[in-house]
């Protein structure tokens, strides 16, 4: 049985990875899985909403754009996804993706081969921009004088 946190976890990496590096990690998996598009992906709105200094007032941030999708196997398992921007295709995968890493059969290959490297390549980029960052960090500090 797959947790929540489980499926939080997958879908937050299959969604915030680029869809090229997705597209060609499913295509290495060579999967034909039928299924029915429930939800066609659709790009639309969303507000971002914000908290100040994290407990503060709440306000508005912005908009964003973002694309959905659902998918359901011929077994009867959705698979949803939203994403950032309007690749209409990256929705679609990732609903897809989601509807698989439900099924015990295709679960353990999609994690291994699919979503484990998307996320060890996620944490590299982190890592690196962190890098990047830290190199350019500046320290400043006080210089007490001896006559006070």
């Amino acid at each position: 049985m797959v947790t929540q946190q489980q499926r939080q976890r997958w879908m937050s990496v299959l969604a915030s990875s680029p869809a090229g590096e997705l597209q060609a990690g499913w295509r290495a998996l060579d999967l034909n899985i039928p299924f029915h598009i429930i939800r066609a992906p659709e790009t639309g709105l969303t507000q971002l909403i914000a908290r100040m200094g994290a407990t503060g007032r709440r306000f508005v941030l912005g908009d964003m754009t973002i694309t959905r999708a659902v998918v359901r196997l011929d077994d009867g398992t959705y698979g949803y996804s939203y994403v950032a921007g309007r690749d209409k295709t990256h929705a679609e995968l990732c609903a897809l993706a989601d509807a698989l890493l439900q099924q015990p059969q295709y679960h353990a290959r999609l994690q291994q081969q699919l979503v484990e490297p998307l996320a060890a390549r996620q944490q590299e980029r982190h890592q690196s921009r962190a890098r990047e960052i830290a190199a350019s960090r500046v320290d400043f500090f006080t210089l007490v004088r001896g006559d006070n």
